[in-house]
């Protein structure tokens, strides 16, 4: 009798919930499983979901295989006509004891093969699923899921529903726990960090968490937060950039373009300025402050003046840390829509170049720091992190999960040297 096996593809909330999925399938007793959470963010990532499938049915010919995830979400009959498949789960179901027990009870007449409900009836996302997911130093908190938006190029509303947030409470209370265990770091998650406390009581915002968070839990010594959209930020947020050095200078931020006219196409609610205007103020209220951002290449209809405009989005932004992403047409989204589609290897190119201009900036970025000295975030023995997220790499080992206090000797083509 073996445990489950489970194989996580995308962002870092699918490993998340990977983590709750084990425990609640081992609390359900399920045995010689093999779990695939997958992701529909690009139809590259299905398609590497189901390369996936083969590959691990391959490996485990006399498993049992279920499927879960955002792509098994949006495409439930993609992966249940797999012969490979034995069950499909969507994300709902997957976050439900029940489901586990279901599916530990050997599909004996008792466990529909397919389980996908309606995501948008979904008014309300698990908290404290988990307690210490991550590294042995820093661990992630789900306070949110799901997106209320509807940009022309993206399926992932369809794969989380609506916006829901966990109450700032049953947060504050996992976060004391976590720092109980001895965590140094805590990073706040969600599909939409910034759309947080819209369906609360009071519809607080994601800055008068963070306050709360800083304020109640005075001895966890730093937290980070993951992905924003800036032109949500609130004045709470920017009082916290302005005044808590717990709070770390490192934002990623969802720009997706730097054009105006491919913003609108794209039905993004804010405009080149508003990107340029607001890592400005950022930087003025915490000079250290470093950014991140998700950049799409090649969306439909984009000439190289409206890509040149991406291109120098990242200088004009100071950006250091780029997730580029190729155009990707994506069934069911307005965008795949378009009649102009951009040629595959224009974007490619595209992709290519802007990749380039990032890792310019990471350049740039890691030769500022030589001289100064950083107090870093232990990953292992011989890694850790800055303030702003950058590795350094040490000789002499380190203490995991310490935060050590060193200068900057060097840098290599993508780390700081202690």
């Amino acid at each position: 009798m073996n445990l489950p096996k489970f194989t996580t593809l995308g962002c870092r909330l699918n490993a998340y919930e990977t983590e709750a999925m084990k425990e609640l399938s081992q609390q359900a007793g399920l045995t010689d499983a093999v779990v695939v959470n997958t992701c529909a963010v690009t139809a590259e990532a299905v398609r590497k979901a189901r390369q996936e499938i083969r590959k691990l049915r391959r490996e485990n010919p006399n498993a049992r295989l279920i499927v879960t995830g955002c792509a098994a979400q949006t495409e439930p009959e993609t992966f249940a006509q797999m012969e490979e498949v034995d069950a499909v789960i969507g994300n709902t179901e997957k976050m439900q004891p029940a489901t586990w027990k279901g599916m530990a009870a050997d599909f004996i007449g008792e466990t529909e093969a397919v389980q996908v409900d309606d995501i948008m009836s979904v008014t309300e996302t698990a908290g404290h699923l988990i307690d210490g997911f991550g590294t042995r130093s820093r661990a992630y908190v789900q306070v949110q899921n799901g997106c209320d938006h509807r940009c022309t190029f993206c399926i992932i509303p369809y794969g989380r529903g609506n916006s829901r947030s966990v109450p700032a409470g049953v947060v504050v209370d996992q976060i004391k726990r976590l720092v109980d265990k001895g965590y140094n770091e805590v990073v706040l998650t969600g599909v939409d960090l910034t759309s947080w406390g819209a369906d609360l009581p009071a519809e607080p915002r994601l800055g008068d968490l963070v306050m709360r968070i800083l304020t109640l839990v005075p001895d966890l010594p730093r937290l980070r937060i993951s992905s924003i959209d800036s032109i949500e930020v609130d004045e709470n947020l920017m009082q916290a950039i302005a005044t808590e050095p717990r709070l770390m200078p490192h934002l990623h931020l969802s720009l997706q373009h730097g054009d105006d006219l491919i913003l609108k196409r794209m039905k993004r609610r804010h405009l080149r300025d508003d990107a340029i205007r607001f890592t400005e103020d950022a930087r003025r209220l915490r000079p250290d402050m470093t950014f991140g951002a998700d950049i799409i290449a090649g969306f439909p209809t984009e000439s190289e003046e409206h890509f040149e405009n991406s291109l120098r989005l990242v200088k004009d932004c100071n950006l250091t840390w780029l997730h580029v992403f190729p155009y990707s047409k994506r069934d069911g989204t307005p965008a795949a829509r378009i009649p102009q589609q951009i040629n595959g290897t224009v974007i490619k190119d595209r992709a290519a170049r802007l990749r380039a201009a990032g890792d310019a900036q990471v350049s740039k970025h890691l030769s500022e720091q030589i001289g100064k000295t950083h107090h870093i975030l232990m990953e292992n023995p011989h890694m850790g992190r800055t303030e702003q997220f950058t590795e350094v790499s040490f000789t002499t080992p380190q203490s995991e999960g310490q935060i050590v206090t060193a200068a900057i000797t060097g840098q290599t083509a993508d780390q700081l040297i202690v």
